[in-house]
């Protein structure tokens, strides 16, 4: 994806958090997508919403996980209006899945973890957290609702890539994030 197209998306999707609705845009290809939100200056995630499989075109998309990653995320309380010019906004276009080995995943991989009827998702960012493959793995496990190890039985496992991009600073300039 071009820096221009991610920037307008990164607009985008601040708008449809100001608004709250929903708007026709020239992103119509399907593809899957996470808006994270993070406070400024700290960086502190401030909310993280997206869809795996590509259901809606990718500026639906887009528009969808930033309202959602605002008001509904049940880690957080609803965005403040005051909070609305104080996060940062990250966008991750995802790749599709692909079901691969434990052994398989790589550190520059997102992974979705499925194993009776849970389920649990990272962007590849969360490696930064945890770089260590096995806390990790026990982390998505637990984000699943699953105890940790679990991963260690017969569970499906798949990875995808993304590419994202973030502002700077509160509406500043918009930036490849280097996974």
């Amino acid at each position: 994806m071009e820096l221009n197209d991610a920037m307008e998306l990164i607009k985008i999707a601040r708008e449809s958090i100001k608004s709250k609705k929903i708007v026709e845009t020239r992103f119509k290809e399907k593809r899957g997508a996470f808006v994270t939100l993070h406070t400024f200056p700290e960086k502190r995630l401030r909310g993280c919403i997206g869809f795996i499989e590509p259901i809606f075109q990718l500026g639906e998309a887009i528009q969808r996980a930033a309202i959602a990653a605002a008001y509904s995320d049940p880690r957080f309380q609803p965005l403040s209006k005051e909070e609305i010019n104080k996060v940062i906004i990250e966008i991750s276009i995802l790749s599709k899945p692909k079901e691969i080995k434990v052994e398989e995943l790589k550190q520059e991989d997102g992974a979705i973890l499925e194993f009776k009827g849970h389920k649990g998702v990272f962007l590849p960012q969360v490696w930064e957290e945890l770089p260590n493959k096995e806390d990790f793995l026990n982390a998505l496990c637990l984000k699943a609702g699953l105890p940790p190890y679990c991963w260690k039985e017969n569970i499906k496992l798949y990875k995808f890539s993304v590419e994202a991009f973030e502002e700077e600073k509160p509406n500043g300039e918009v930036k490849r994030v280097k996974i």
